[in-house]
């Protein structure tokens, strides 16, 4: 029972809770062991529970139009699923199969009520971060998933992809940064965030019209697909800013990348056949490097934006690497 109780303690779900309300709350789990490749429930079917993980793991997939599935999220030990369809009164969403064998708690549609009602403060601090994790795994997912559902696995590449440059777009930089990151924290090797923004584009769209300087996004973006590898990220954050990511290289192989990178950019003639005072494109480049310049995702993200700006102070037309915090000052 102690054991029990202390993983409740600790997951998220009950983050809030004081130890007499997670003893209330142990009263109304029933602890269920399942084979490896069992199925919970499937897509459609009635939901009346809610599941959290003890041990092992689950895997939820949906249904696609061709009757293909596909695997979306895996549940550890700690969280929690099954939630919408209770709340929600309406068929499950997805497939939940078992990908080992797994000790789940259950808890009933019922047992929730009862805990509103009986204990209305317990249930509000549970409700509470059930809302705040469901709904980071809304933002995370629910676009993606929509499209995904609606129009299959070519939406799915539209939704993560910018559709001038065909690099990937924001929502999956921002979706896999967290799993870059902690790669490179298991695995000791290092991870190069680039942010890139190109010089003098307001004015470029300014002199030569909008319909120029997509035409320059898309050989810039080019460019850059020449240069990097396949296992590196290239994603166009906004507007004429472009992030990369660099996975398992080292701060002097980036910056060699990054500055051939700057260096091809500037001989790019989109701009020559014009009578304009800007006649050729170049980038700025800031550069960070996970763990060496920063260890953990905002510091990492400021130190590269930092390295940037500092880039354009220069002169422009720079690649600025930012090894510490000291050098940001």
């Amino acid at each position: 029972m102690n054991s029990v109780y202390g993983f409740l303690s600790s997951i998220k779900i009950f983050s809030l809770l004081k130890d007499e309300e997670i003893r209330e709350v142990l009263t109304h789990l029933e602890e269920v062991k399942v084979a490896g490749g069992s199925v919970l429930f499937r897509q459609g079917d009635k939901g009346n529970e809610l599941y959290i993980v003890r041990l092992g793991s689950v895997a939820t997939s949906i249904s696609l139009p061709d009757g293909k599935s596909r695997e979306i999220a895996i549940f550890k030990s700690g969280d929690f699923f099954g939630e919408m369809s209770i709340f929600e009164n309406a068929p499950r969403s997805a497939t939940c199969i078992s990908r080992e064998d797994s000790v789940l708690f259950r808890l009933h549609q019922r047992s929730i009520f009862e805990i509103i009602e009986h204990s209305p403060e317990t249930a509000q601090k549970i409700m509470y971060r059930m809302l705040n994790i469901t709904t980071q795994r809304l933002r995370n997912t629910g676009d993606f998933l929509f499209d995904m559902v609606q129009w299959g696995d070519k939406a799915r590449k539209r939704a993560i992809t910018d559709e001038m440059t065909g690099v990937y777009n924001r929502r999956f930089l921002d979706d896999s940064l967290h799993q870059y990151v902690e790669e490179s924290r298991k695995s000791g090797e290092p991870l190069v965030l680039v942010m890139v923004d190109l010089d003098y584009f307001r004015q470029i769209n300014e002199l030569y019209g909008h319909e120029t300087g997509d035409g320059v996004i898309r050989d810039v973006a080019e460019v850059f697909k020449r240069h990097l590898r396949d296992k590196n990220i290239i994603a166009r954050y906004g507007g004429d800013e472009f992030t990369f990511l660099l996975p398992g290289a080292a701060k002097d192989h980036a910056l060699s990348v990054c500055d051939a990178i700057r260096a091809d950019v500037e001989k790019l003639d989109t701009l020559a056949r014009f009578d304009g005072a800007i006649k050729k494109v170049t980038t700025s480049q800031g550069l960070a490097s996970f763990p060496e310049s920063a260890d953990d995702i905002a510091s990492l993200k400021k130190m590269a934006d930092t390295a940037l700006y500092r880039a354009k102070e220069e002169g422009r037309n720079k690649v600025v690497y930012l090894q510490t915090s000291d050098e940001s000052e």
